[in-house]
């Protein structure tokens, strides 16, 4: 009995333990980061004529985005070669070594652990092959001119103030220190000797150190600024637990400076002008697309058909043309045009000068095959009628056909209701030949009756839109309306009979903003209010006492911009390496201002007493800084997910 009652016993005990196996642990997981274990030769040597180099770690380790991360300084013509094999990274330079000089290969964050990915910290090695390791660094940011957005992965430089320094080093001498900026535009350059220097920011497209190519973003500081470090302090706090705080002591430090450069890159204006590409999608249109504005158009001159017929419809600058051909005998005769087209290229001396060519167009589809398309749809569009009318059993009112619509359609923009300050805008498909007013009527709704209004309806720089203009009153409905064929297009079609209906806003929908902006002996200030997106949607010129007002503004969060128009074009300009002009200055007020309806703020604003690194608020900047490596903390998560598998047992 007493072996049947033990067995009895075991095979309880074996379906427990069956019952409550579950998946197995893997044990604790790694969150120690990599170490440092030796160097060869030894980090900070002094004398070394080696180029090839070997730094071992405690555990197996990866490099993540070394080509974005790793930067070699001075820097190297010949990119050096830096690879992680098991528990050491392998560098091997192919520049010969400079007589005297720091080098320092800095890591950034790349260096990882190669199981869990835990991040080493930021790491530099160095080594020089003189007598003493220089140690001095210059730090700072780099932001776009136009709209202080930082920089990320810019290369920023230095130059020491010698006998070799010109003011066009840059195009023609690598720079003697180099760095390369993080996400949110900053940058560290190691390894500096004590001395004089300037700064220099540039995009290298080609790889080569210099400004080579007006592609290239570049920023020069035209002040000299000294290396140099001193002893300093910060506060360190100790906590007793997470939410008590022990003792905050000084921590002393050595300082380097300076450390709050600020470089403003730009792309000059000017840039290479060429043919980048032509396309023509349909009979009717041919599309040509350049690298960079023009003060001309190009010269067409017709092989197979007759030049007038072609109607240009060019974007601000030129950079971007589209021609209608307005002779359809031609287009529905032949496929391919012929031509020869003259226009201005900037040739290897980087000169612009005429270049002509010949060339063949045919559309991407043929008319026959767009009639041939039409066709089939209306007949489809037919067919489906028949069935509807048979379905219905009786009369019935026949859809609008969507394929007998004229060509050229007028929309209005915007619709519904106007603010007190606006106009409307009426864009067509295609260039616009003629608008007769004589067709067109504005009424202001008195009561239940419509009276006729004055108005303009006058057309824009763009040959595809108009705007009517009348003296809107507040809180009142209008009635606008086109007769069919008032508006003609340039291919012959005309406007279908248009009514549009729209009221005007009171102005108590509105705030007001009155800017104060207090500038030195500046020229004239351009003053912008920007959306959430960083665009322009109001623009104001500043009085001579800094005074700039806005009005009929809709209620929300407003961000301000001003530019210092120094060259008085209305414009922000750019500036220009050789010449020694820096880009006209922009400034940011730091933070959004909330317009209210019915309310009206005045602000003062010196954009001098806040650093340029901290004035564009976050959020409206696009350029977000990168996400710091963390431990991942595994531990931790796997610890609360065994005792929540506890709980439920």
């Amino acid at each position: 009995m007493k072996t049947k009652h033990i067995l009895a016993g075991l095979a309880l005990l074996l379906m427990a333990a069956c019952a409550s196996i579950g998946a197995p642990d893997g044990g604790i997981y790694d969150e120690v980061p990599p170490k440092v274990v030796a160097c060869y030769p030894a980090d900070r040597s002094t004398n070394n004529d080696q180029r090839k180099m070997r730094i071992r770690f405690d555990e197996y380790i990866k490099l993540e985005n070394a080509n974005e991360k790793v930067i070699v300084s001075p820097p190297q013509i010949e990119p050096a070669n830096i690879r992680a094999e098991g528990k050491s990274v392998k560098i091997t330079l192919y520049d010969s070594l400079k007589a005297n000089t720091t080098y320092t290969i800095d890591f950034s964050d790349a260096i990882v652990d190669n199981n869990e990915g835990n991040p080493m910290g930021h790491y530099t090695y160095s080594f020089s092959t003189g007598d003493a390791i220089d140690t001095m660094e210059v730090a700072g940011i780099v932001l776009n001119a136009a709209d202080l957005e930082p920089i990320k992965g810019i290369l920023v430089g230095l130059y020491p103030i010698d006998t070799f320094f010109n003011d066009s080093i840059l195009k023609s001498k690598p720079f003697s220190r180099v760095s390369r900026t993080n996400g949110s535009g900053k940058f560290c350059i190691k390894g500096v000797k004590a001395g004089k220097y300037r700064a220099f920011a540039l995009e290298d497209r080609d790889g080569d150190f210099l400004f080579s190519q007006k592609s290239e973003r570049i920023a020069f500081m035209t002040d000299t600024f000294t290396a140099y470090c001193k002893w300093d302090e910060r506060m360190d706090t100790v906590w007793r637990d997470s939410t008590e705080i022990d003792t905050i002591r000084a921590v002393p430090f050595v300082r380097y400076f300076p450390d709050d450069l600020v470089l403003n890159a730009f792309l000059e204006e000017g840039q290479d002008q060429h043919l980048l590409k032509m396309e023509r999608p349909d009979p009717n249109v041919l599309r040509l697309f350049f690298t960079a504005p023009a003060d001309t158009l190009p010269v067409i001159k017709g092989l197979n058909f007759d030049e007038n017929c072609l109607v240009a419809d060019a974007s601000l600058h030129n950079d971007t043309i589209v021609y209608w051909i307005t002779d359809t005998a031609f287009t529905h005769r032949e496929d391919t045009m012929k031509f020869e087209i003259t226009y201005l290229e900037t040739d290897t001396l980087g000169v612009l000068s005429p270049n002509t060519e010949l060339k063949e167009m045919a559309p991407k589809v043929t008319w026959q095959k767009i009639q041939k398309e039409n066709q089939r749809k209306i007949q489809d569009w037919q067919k489906q009628q028949e069935k509807r009318m048979k379905k219905l059993k009786g009369p019935a009112q026949l859809e609008a056909n969507p394929f007998e619509t004229t060509f050229l359609e007028i929309s209005p923009k915007p619709s519904g209701s106007l603010d007190p300050n606006q106009n409307v805008h009426y864009i067509a498909k295609q260039p616009i030949a003629s608008a007769d007013t004589t067709k067109m009527h504005l009424y202001r709704k008195q009561d239940t009756l419509w009276l006729p209004e004055p108005f303009l309806f006058l057309p824009d720089r763009d040959v595809k839109s108009y705007t009517l203009y009348a003296e809107w009153e507040q809180k009142r409905q209008y009635r606008f309306t086109i007769d069919s064929a008032a508006v003609v297009g340039i291919m012959g079609e005309h406007c279908r009979a248009i009514k549009n209906e729209f009221s005007v806003k009171s102005e108590d929908d509105f705030g007001s903003l009155f800017i104060h902006v207090i500038l030195p002996d500046t020229a004239r200030i351009l003053v912008q209010l920007l959306n959430k997106a960083d665009k322009c949607v109001a623009e104001c010129t500043a009085e001579a006492d800094g005074r700039a007002d806005f009005f009929y503004l809709k209620p929300g969060d407003y961000y301000l911009r001003c530019i210092v128009d120094s060259d008085n074009n209305g414009l922000w300009t750019s500036g220009e390496y050789l010449g020694g002009r820096q880009p006209e200055q922009v400034f940011y007020f730091p933070k959004p201002i909330n317009v209210k309806a019915k309310w009206d703020i005045e602000q003062d604003w010196a954009p001098l007493e806040i650093p340029r690194a901290a004035q564009k608020p976050a959020e409206i900047t696009k350029q977000k800084p990168d996400k710091e490596k963390d431990i991942k903390q595994r531990n931790k998560e796997r610890e609360r997910q065994k005792q929540e598998e506890k709980k439920k047992r």
